[in-house]
């Protein structure tokens, strides 16, 4: 009997590395389309779930028979949830807010059966970055690394020299975390590769 085929419901295209890397090579990439904009007091966790199991579910319907795997990353200080990063404006205030500062990442990861049982988790890590000069800042907005990331970094680029400290899933950071989604890959039924 076939395996049925692997879709991820993602986007970017830091999650289908990081699946490689791991040995997992999806049949099919499909975006979703779902606005990640909060809810009205919508904790960050609560936030990273709701979206990945929106976005996993806006693209199961066109792939019957399939396991599909979507993940949200939320960048949060305190209870605030940071933006995503679509001009030097909003990235240059994220990565003022997050300087000499802890902050969380929540992973929303859901994946959806062939049969359409759907399985999601958060997973939250703890980050700590240094205290940032006006230089550093600077220099890390022309570098454009910025663009499109969760909270205005990427910790896989140059944001890595940011990083004090980091506690739980660096992969979570990235974008996935590996781990956890091969788990509910696992627990549903398909296993590695």
């Amino acid at each position: 009997m076939a395996r049925p085929p692997f879709v991820l419901a993602s986007a970017s295209p830091r999650r289908l590395a990081l699946l490689r890397q791991a040995g997992i090579e999806p049949d099919a990439v499909e975006a979703p389309h779902v606005s990640e904009a909060p809810l009205k007091d919508e904790k960050p966790a609560a936030l990273a779930r709701r979206l990945a199991e929106a976005k996993a579910r806006a693209v199961a319907p066109h792939h019957k028979g399939a396991f599909v795997l979507a993940a949200d990353t939320v960048v949060a200080v305190g209870r605030r949830v940071l933006p995503k990063a679509e001009d030097t404006d909003t990235a240059k205030r994220c990565l003022g807010l997050l300087s000499g500062r802890r902050h969380r990442v929540y992973g929303g990861v859901c994946v959806i059966s062939p049969s359409g049982e759907a399985r999601s988790r958060v997973v939250e890590t703890h980050v700590a970055f240094k205290r940032l000069t006006e230089a550093e800042i600077q220099a890390y907005l022309e570098s454009k690394e910025w663009a499109d990331k969760a909270g205005g970094y990427a910790i896989q680029g140059r944001a890595a020299l940011f990083v004090r400290a980091l506690r739980g899933s660096y992969t979570n950071v990235v974008g996935l975390p590996l781990f956890e989604a091969a788990a509910l890959l696992k627990g549903l039924g398909r296993g590695e590769g």
